[in-house]
């Protein structure tokens, strides 16, 4: 099956290893770093969702109209809208960007961040929510005739939208989350299920999770696997692991060692399953399978994506490889210079996986007529 690769639509020009030069939204940069991700290969990039962070929305709706092909995965938390008016939002941005759109739906996985936007819920109560909120949401893209809701977060009669996706029938969905709350949500409701990097027989782990709760659903197909990492490359292996150390000193320079890196995550006991699980992984050992390096994830507290794939383009192509063959068919990436690694990553990496996708769907082929 194809694979496809999903980037980052970063609004700045800030990562773990050094603070942003402007504000929080630069329009020339995030025009820049969406138009790096166009011409070197990849699919589509993630506009991201925080508290106090721009609006991605509307951040997305700015580069749809610049970029011809870049497809979108519009981050977007149930707690900040009713779900009516997000498929208004969503099927307009639909309609803005030619059909490119994916929704990522965000449970939320710390409290204090929640509550910053007035969002009191236990964790298992968003997801309750965010289930019945992607339920509307699909409900309000593909109903022509009105129609009434009652559950147990949101109540409305008579609603019909006037504004439909140009994806037929709907744009995808996307959900991510390592408890089994998250498992039984997405299992449910994703058309592509996120997980952040992890070694293989964990990842393993849990897609089997994921395709469980989508049986115990009632499904018939399963979601597709995405699977997100932070490539660190270089010409040599010798010289791929002196930057990936030179990485992690430049990420405590900033922490401290005892500093959250943003607001939105504590450096140490974060509350989601998915960083519980990272740093597990990191206090397992450092290194695991072909090139999965954890101290990235240590020292940011297992904040969000932060697992590292090392080595040569070579090297990593083919640990991406390795997920492929369990079933990964998104992979994310993210490096810490974006546009640079953005670049070098579509590149030198990109075109080998695709090469050998394509091969192994060859192979297969071949022996399915044989």
């Amino acid at each position: 099956m194809p694979v496809e690769f999903l980037g980052i639509g970063g609004t700045n020009d800030g990562s773990e290893t050094h603070p942003r030069s402007g504000g929080s939204f630069d329009k020339d940069y995030t025009l820049r770093l969406a138009r790096a991700h166009e011409e070197h290969g990849w699919d589509r990039v993630l506009f991201a969702y925080g508290s106090g962070s721009p609006e991605p929305a509307q951040a997305a709706a700015y580069v749809a109209t610049k970029l011809d092909k870049l497809q979108i995965l519009l981050a977007h938390r149930p707690n900040v809208s009713y779900p009516t008016f997000a498929a208004k939002t969503f099927a307009t941005l639909d309609q803005i960007s030619d059909g490119r759109l994916t929704v990522h739906f965000i449970t939320g996985g710390t409290d204090h961040e929640q509550q910053r936007e007035g969002d009191y819920l236990t964790k298992d109560e968003r997801y309750s929510r965010t289930e019945e909120y992607i339920r509307i949401v699909k409900k309000a893209w593909t109903s022509r005739e009105p129609f009434d809701h009652e559950g147990a977060h949101y109540k409305f009669a008579d609603f019909v939208s006037d504004v439909f996706p140009v994806q037929q029938p709907r744009p995808r969905v996307s959900f991510g989350g390592s408890s089994p709350a998250a498992y039984k949500a997405g299992g449910a409701e994703a058309d592509i299920y996120c997980l952040w990097g992890e070694p293989l027989a964990d990842t393993a782990a849990q897609i089997e999770s994921v395709r469980r709760a989508a049986r115990d659903a009632g499904r018939a197909d399963v979601p597709r696997i995405q699977v997100a990492f932070r490539p660190i490359l270089g010409a040599t292996e010798e010289l791929a692991w002196e930057k990936a150390h030179r990485t992690v000193d430049a990420i405590k320079s900033r922490t401290g060692g005892a500093n959250p890196l943003t607001r939105r995550h504590p450096l140490k006991n974060p509350e989601n399953a998915g960083s519980q699980r990272l740093l597990e992984i990191a206090g397992r050992g450092d290194r695991f399978d072909r090139a999965l390096w954890t101290p990235t994830a240590a020292a940011t507290g297992g904040a969000g994506n932060s697992n590292a794939l090392v080595g040569t383009p070579e090297t990593v192509a083919q640990a991406l490889l390795d997920y492929y063959d369990l079933g990964v068919d998104i992979m994310s990436a993210r490096g810490y210079d974006m546009v640079h690694d953005t670049i070098d990553f579509g590149r030198h990496v990109i075109p080998i996986v695709r090469e050998e996708v394509a091969k192994r769907d060859r192979e297969r082929a071949a022996a399915v007529v044989a």
